[in-house]
């Protein structure tokens, strides 16, 4: 069992500067630095980008790293509905050295804590063929009045993260709380917009907060810059992605060249794509099967579920006959599995939301108009909303030889008001496996 309220979150602010309105002074104003939060540059193994938001407007906004001094960019928007302005920065920290640890400091000339200035470290990419772990969830609540604390379920959620001290987290769409500050200021949390991202009322295509909060690395298309991206840590390609797309085409374009790339180049051995909505349905899962996609990992359903390998497609029953029903490459839960021959799929909506998904007995799943014989889900834990993916990167040791991701996940009550920093316990643990593309030659299906 893992006590992630305790040896994840209070590890989390002890492990840097807390921050001094966490010590009875009054809240902050002006330009002091408030929700920390890192993210992957263009290289992980060199560059991070350190963003946070402030009560008013800062003079002078930087991050301090050594006798550097970086300086800031500043992004604004104003609420359509309340008209209220936020007012958010980034700093974008190139020159480092892969697989270092650093400590950073954020302030503005107006930062009421100055020289208490917030403070944290992060850790950079390791270069080439490196073991590593990345964590996964989505869906972290907002405030909730019925709490002795409105924050307590999505503090116990980062407090997990914290926890299993991965490189990066995947954060799969819904990022409802806003209330974390600084306890993601550890290493880079990589997002995916969600439905609640897309509110109307929040200006251009509805995403300006989300745009105005997070940098990221680039897509190459200056008029969808931040709604989708990629990046590559080790020998994984990590594909994310805006799955309530409005770009007449745009990103289905840019999907098949990237996964194109990706298999093309002999140093990325596996593909993770992440979205919020379930992928079941989508337009690309053609795409998926024909680069090999090794796993997909989405949100949104409040629970977990896994599905065993797929590839191609079966009639759909029901009526909704335009649904795409995933073929199963195997239905027997061997616990290892080979995603050069199946995608695995993950429901990892989990972020300790409010309630869990129950609606759907075991092996079935909703389409846009029926509930259908799943055949392809394999697993599922829909009886509670609070959960953490935690996957071990395995690069192998020799050239054509296989690579395994390790992959286990935990979940908690989450849900119970009272017990909301309940215990994380382990519910499965399972492999995927594939060679590795360095003595492999791929070609598309």
């Amino acid at each position: 069992m893992l006590a992630a309220g305790g040896t994840g979150l209070l590890a989390a602010t002890a492990s840097g500067d807390v921050r001094p309105a966490h010590r009875g002074r009054p809240e902050p104003a002006g330009g002091t630095p408030e929700q920390v939060h890192l993210t992957w540059g263009d290289d992980p193994t060199r560059s991070v980008v350190v963003s946070w938001a402030s009560p008013g407007q800062a003079l002078a906004p930087r991050v301090r790293i050594g006798q550097r001094i970086i300086a800031a960019n500043e992004r604004g928007y104003t609420d359509e509905v309340t008209g209220e302005v936020t007012w958010t920065y980034h700093a974008r920290v190139d020159g480092l050295r892969p697989g270092a640890t650093y400590g950073y400091a954020v302030t503005a000339d107006n930062d009421r804590y100055a020289p208490d200035s917030f403070s944290a470290t992060f850790t950079t990419a390791p270069e080439g063929r490196s073991a590593y772990r990345f964590t996964s969830f989505g869906d972290l609540p907002a405030p909730n009045p019925r709490w002795a604390s409105p924050h307590a379920q999505a503090a116990h959620a980062v407090g997990a993260v914290e926890t299993f001290q991965p490189l990066f987290h995947l954060l799969n769409g819904d990022l409802a709380d806003p209330g974390l500050n600084q306890e993601a200021a550890y290493r880079p949390w990589m997002p995916v917009p969600g439905n609640h991202e897309l509110e109307f009322g929040n200006g251009e295509r509805r995403l300006a907060s989300y745009l105005a909060r997070y940098a990221l690395p680039s897509n190459g298309l200056p008029a969808f810059e931040g709604r989708w991206y990629s990046f590559q840590v080790g020998t994984v390609a990590f594909v994310c992605l805006s799955g309530d797309d409005d770009s007449g085409g745009a990103q289905t374009r840019w999907i098949e060249a990237t996964l194109a790339a990706a298999r093309g180049n002999s140093s990325i051995d596996w593909i993770v794509v992440q979205l919020h909505r379930c992928a079941r349905e989508s337009e690309w899962l053609p795409i998926f099967d024909r680069y090999e996609v090794d796993l997909v990992l989405c949100g949104h359903d409040h629970g977990y579920e896994r599905s065993f390998p797929v590839r191609g497609f079966e009639p759909a029953t029901g009526s909704d006959v335009d649904a795409l029903r995933p073929h199963p490459v195997t239905t027997v839960d061997s616990g290892v599995f080979d995603t050069s021959q199946g995608t695995v799929h993950l429901v990892l909506g989990c972020g300790s939301s409010d309630a869990a998904d129950t609606a759907y007995p075991a092996n079935t799943a909703n389409t846009a108009n029926t509930a259908e014989v799943a055949t392809w889900s394999a697993r599922r834990d829909a009886a509670t909303a609070g959960g953490i993916a935690v996957f071990d990167v395995n690069p192998g040791t020799e050239a054509g030889g296989q690579t395994s991701i390790s992959v286990r996940y935990f979940h908690a009550a989450g849900a119970d008001p009272a017990n909301p920093t309940g215990d994380y316990a382990l519910f499965e643990t399972f492999t995927v496996v594939r060679p590795r593309s360095d003595g492999r030659r791929w070609h598309a299906r």
